[in-house]
């Protein structure tokens, strides 16, 4: 996994972390309390996949999770097309955040891939 040694280094894990916070502000004033859960819960799963995956110590192990992180990103732009059609908040940040997890999901499969390939072929860090 290049030079990375905690989890923390990640860009992905990062960009996760402020996603997360962006999302817990987006659904403060929202009352629809089960709606506000599954995103929450949602965001929060991408940012906890990279962590368990990254800690697990085996590469295999960490494409597994990281595939997880990918599809709650997913999930996460739906909830958010949802909160959106239901006029829980502007369309314009629902289509910021999105943007952002369409970013983060690419960086997902970015790390997904450096992992698929030989570790000859992994010359360069993280």
């Amino acid at each position: 996994m290049g030079t990375v040694k905690h989890f923390e280094e990640f860009k992905i894990w990062q960009d996760a972390r402020l996603l997360v916070k962006d999302i817990y502000k987006l659904t403060s004033m929202i009352k629809d309390y089960g709606y506000n859960d599954q995103l929450q819960r949602a965001a929060v799963s991408i940012m906890n996949n990279i962590t368990e995956g990254a800690e697990s110590g085996s590469d295999i192990m960490f494409k597994k999770f990281l595939y997880i992180a990918k599809g709650s990103c997913g999930e996460v732009r739906n909830m958010l097309y949802i909160g959106s059609d239901l006029n829980y908040f502007q369309t314009e940040k629902a289509d910021e955040l999105i943007k952002e997890c369409k970013y983060l999901s690419v960086g997902i499969f970015n790390l997904i891939d450096y992992l698929n390939k030989p570790k000859s072929q992994n010359k360069t860090a993280l």
